[in-house]
């Protein structure tokens, strides 16, 4: 029997590689070269985000820096009802020729005895106080304030804030290449917060820009605010519109813009552009609990910027109608009290003694419902529609009285002064609706007033609506339903005809401290 050697392990791998080879060359003819694999990168497709760059490129050589100088002795910035002001710890420690630490030097103001108090230095140094100096001398000037603005005319207008250049005597206007200029005030407006500089330099054209017809102003929109925040020079920075007709409390006009881009202190004249480079809006306030940015920015309209800027640019000041009537809105407890079918309108609350709207017989209790055929929405819209016209102009104003329409025609005065033409809307100090029957069911006792004109409140049920609604002792009921009253016989006289009419709410005048409001009671039965 043959014996079958059995191939050794070396040999039978040595037989494989060659096999192997051998294979690979016969089918590329060469050796093949091994590759490590990767797994492909991860990639994703996403819209485009817009850039601002080409638009601020168009701009930014319009848009200055502000700075106010006069003999002031306390220095600050912006001073709107929302302030710009800021700061925080720290700030002391930056270097001296830093440019925050100039600018709140500078604009910021100081706390006596507080780093940057030259009080405080002079004294150290031995030398006296510029408070200890006396009045005699000369008054330097001084900066004061810093903002922005913006040029509207190659031939220098520019447009800023009233409360930027406020008590100023001298304006410079920087550049956004850093050249200084000097500017005059043209006019300012204290109740829409403009003013109008003019920069007089015949021999250079100024870039400018113009106004948007912000009607079309979207909320989303994307804004462009440029300005000067903390006295750094031209700052760009981007947002869109959060709100339109804010009400902000700072005058009978408001009707903000609210845009989230970044506004600083020193922003306030500032432009916020639309993606065309037009300025829809005059950066002017902030809501912010800590002074800086929070993304809650208020701007005036280029509508309304855009008349009273030219008024400013024509005659130095605006002149507006005045009805001369003080007023508050009308809620929906006024509204059922009165008969009327919807919310709307101006509660007359009493007209100046020889105003327009009183020579025309307009009443307290009347409400205000439409001027010249145009509904009036509230007392604020009044207020701005009166001041639209020109002074002895000749308008119809639409009343309710008595549960009936009245029109009387009315030649509006000219408000000269700073009093709110047709009376700043006031919101009452409080509402009221209360019980139910009489007066005990309304919550209240009264007795004759001492100067034998009306019902003084003695008491005041702690837990009736009348209390909640902010009805106090010693307040005086003048009148109900517009019906004067001097008994409490004469409040339920008044009160039982309103429940056969089908009204659910009394109207009670109420006057307290030389002050007077109305006050909505329900009189339901039961």
């Amino acid at each position: 029997m043959r014996n079958i050697e059995r191939p050794s392990l070396k040999t039978v791998l040595q037989t494989t590689t060659v096999a192997g080879l051998a294979a690979v060359m016969l089918a590329s003819g060469i050796p093949a070269q091994i590759i490590q694999s990767y797994a492909a990168p991860v990639t994703v497709t996403a819209p485009q985000a817009p850039s601002f760059a080409d638009v601020v490129s168009a701009v930014s050589p319009a848009v200055v820096s502000v700075r106010v100088q006069s003999d002031a002795k306390v220095a600050s910035s912006d001073d709107s009802n929302f302030s710009f002001n800021f700061g925080g710890p720290g700030f002391d420690q930056l270097p001296d020729d830093h440019p925050l630490k100039r600018f709140f030097r500078e604009f910021g103001g100081q706390m006596p005895g507080g780093p940057g108090d030259r009080n405080q230095d002079r004294a150290e140094r031995g030398g006296p106080r510029e408070r200890d100096r006396g009045d005699n001398r000369p008054h330097r000037l001084r900066p004061t304030a810093q903002g922005s603005g913006f040029f509207i005319s190659e031939d220098g207008y520019l447009v800023t804030n009233n409360h930027v250049v406020s008590d100023g005597s001298a304006y410079t206007v920087v550049m956004n290449d850093g050249t200084e200029l000097e500017a005059k005030l043209v006019g300012k407006d204290s109740r829409t917060d403009l003013a109008v500089l003019k920069v007089d330099a015949s021999s250079r054209k100024f870039t400018y820009v113009s106004f948007a017809d912000d009607s079309k102003v979207r909320v989303g929109d994307w804004v462009v605010a440029v300005g000067n925040p903390f006295g750094l020079g031209g700052t760009v920075t981007s947002g869109i519109v959060s709100a339109r007709g804010r009400d902000i409390g700072s005058g009978p006009y408001d009707d903000y813009i609210q845009v989230d881009a970044a506004v600083n202190r020193g922003n306030s004249g500032g432009p916020t552009f639309n993606l065309s480079g037009e300025v829809v809006g005059i950066n002017t306030a902030i809501f912010s609990p800590s002074g800086g940015n929070v993304g809650i920015a208020f701007a005036i309209p280029a509508s309304v910027a855009k008349e009273v800027v030219n008024d400013l640019i024509k005659d130095g000041k605006v002149e507006r109608g005045w009805l001369g009537v003080q007023i508050q809105p009308v809620n929906q407890d006024i509204a059922d009290s009165l008969g009327l079918k919807e919310a709307s309108g101006a509660l007359v609350v009493a007209p100046q003694e020889g105003s327009p709207g009183q020579k025309a017989g307009i009443k307290e209790g009347d409400v205000i419902t439409a001027v010249n055929g145009q509904p009036i929405k509230d007392a604020r819209d009044l207020a701005k529609r009166v001041a639209a016209f020109g002074p002895n102009s000749k308008v119809d104003v639409d009343l309710w009285r008595d549960g009936k329409k009245q029109t009387l025609p009315v030649t509006l005065g000219n408000l000269q002064s700073d009093e709110a033409a047709a009376a700043t809307p006031k919101e009452p100090d409080a509402p009221a609706p209360s019980s139910d029957k009489a007066l005990a069911d309304l919550g209240i006792t009264v007795a004759p007033a001492e100067d034998g004109s009306g019902l003084s409140v003695t008491d005041v049920d702690p837990d009736s609506e009348a209390a909640a609604r902010g009805l106090k002792t010693g307040e005086k009921i003048v009148s109900v339903n517009n019906r004067k009253v001097e008994n409490a016989a004469d409040i339920g006289k008044v009160i039982e005809q309103a429940r056969k009419d089908g009204r659910t709410r009394a109207l009670f005048q109420v006057e307290s401290g030389g002050n007077s409001r109305f006050v909505a009671l329900p009189i339901n039965e039961g």
